[in-house]
């Protein structure tokens, strides 16, 4: 009997386990896949989210495979001109990073290992046991093709949007947001982008960031009724898309292609219940957004801590699972609503409101008001506490 199962070891699932296995307890950790392996992702890993890592001592790591900072002097380009900025307010100021997921994932599933987690790849999960209306562990298929039962005190999903163990226990959703905008990527050699730089125009929004092995990533976003004629012709509508920078494109058309556009029609935003008898949900599985904000996996560490916290204190015999889980749902919620909200807004590709285009104005000549926007808008600091009225009249009025 393990004290918990956790299936997807990836951002969610490899920095929950680590935590728990750190504070004692026996974990068992699975994946359908083998490490290195890749992923579809917006690949930003904010500075909030390099300051967990740090916190963890993984961060050293992570820089160690090559990987050169962001975040550090961001562009964010809204048309007429560009705010350019750091964020200073997390992780010392010393920035994020753009990791590949193979190396990132390959990073978090060998620390949890180190950490004392029994990790079992290439493990298919296919069905959830149960002891009357309670979840009591999984059974799946080893590397071998073998029928295997795990039994624990918890099982918890950290397997992404589609996650198995969401649907197995029926999750209720709720504040669900329709699939808003598409996304291509892919990476190129010889392009001199030195942090990341995001451009938002009408109805599209794109960039780049450095990532590993000297490439650039180089993404686009539509809104998702175009999915269908961008799929169709993926390169032609990226370079119309990138004209609308004409600098960024000259760069971006310098360099080489590495790789193939990598694509998703795009993903729902939605809250699940993250808790039920015998089982718990962390990162995508237990809420997302669109990947406009680029949130995942910084949302990851945190939720992953939060959750691990919440586990231990349980596990240790110090509260019901059901008073802890509810208070983590609604710290979980309050943390992320601001976000949820302007993230929603943001996908929708719509030309900014008046209000929004005033702000961009007063940024402009307002270096401090920039770098708290720019941490604001990447999570490093509470957005709500930014967007609140008293602070966006006094950084119009000044």
């Amino acid at each position: 009997m393990h004290d918990a199962v956790i299936v997807g070891a990836r951002c969610a699932g490899s920095p929950t386990a680590m935590l728990l296995a750190r504070k004692g307890f026996d974990v068992l950790l699975v994946d359908r896949t083998t490490f290195p392996s890749d992923t579809i992702s917006t690949h930003i890993l904010w500075p909030h989210g390099a300051e967990c890592l740090a916190e963890w001592g993984l961060l050293c790591i992570l820089a160690a495979t090559g990987l050169p900072p962001i975040c550090r002097r961001m562009t964010f380009d809204v048309g007429p001109f560009a705010l350019r900025g750091t964020i200073p307010d997390a992780n010392e100021g010393m920035g994020g990073f753009c990791p590949r997921r193979s190396v990132l994932d390959s990073v978090m599933v060998n620390a949890a290992a180190e950490s004392g987690v029994e990790v079992r790849e290439s493990f298919i999960v296919g069905e959830l046991l149960t002891a009357g209306d309670a979840v009591v562990g999984v059974r799946g298929r080893d590397k071998q093709g073998r029928r295997v039962e795990e039994r624990a005190r918890v099982t918890i999903g950290a397997d992404g949007v589609n996650s198995f163990v969401a649907r197995a226990v029926r999750a209720p959703e709720y504040d669900i947001r329709p699939v808003a905008a598409c996304c291509y990527y892919s990476y190129f050699s010889g392009i001199a982008v030195h942090d990341i730089e995001l451009y938002v125009r009408d109805h599209v929004a794109f960039g780049g960031a450095p990532t590993n092995d000297g490439a650039h990533l180089v993404m686009v976003n539509w809104p998702t009724r175009d999915f269908s004629a961008v799929r169709a012709d993926v390169e032609r509508h990226v370079w119309r898309a990138l004209e609308n920078a004409p600098d960024f494109l000259a760069r971006v058309r310098q360099g080489h292609r590495e790789e193939k556009w990598y694509g998703t029609a795009g993903v729902p935003g939605y809250f699940r219940k993250p808790y039920g008898r015998g089982w718990a949900l962390v990162g995508d599985a237990s809420y997302n957004r669109d990947p406009i904000t680029a949130q995942g996996i910084s949302d990851a560490f945190i939720d992953a801590a939060m959750l691990s916290e919440t586990l231990s204190t349980w596990l240790s015999g110090n509260g019901t699972f059901e008073e802890l889980m509810e208070s983590h749902e609604a710290a979980r919620n309050e943390r992320v609503r601001p976000m949820y909200h302007f993230t929603s807004q943001l996908a929708a590709l719509e030309p900014p409101p008046v209000e929004m285009q005033a702000l961009f104005g007063a940024l402009r000549h307002n270096q401090e008001a920039t770098n708290a926007f720019l941490s604001a808008i990447t999570g490093a600091i509470p957005l709500d506490d930014f967007m609140s009225e008293e602070n966006l009249e006094r950084i119009i009025h000044a």
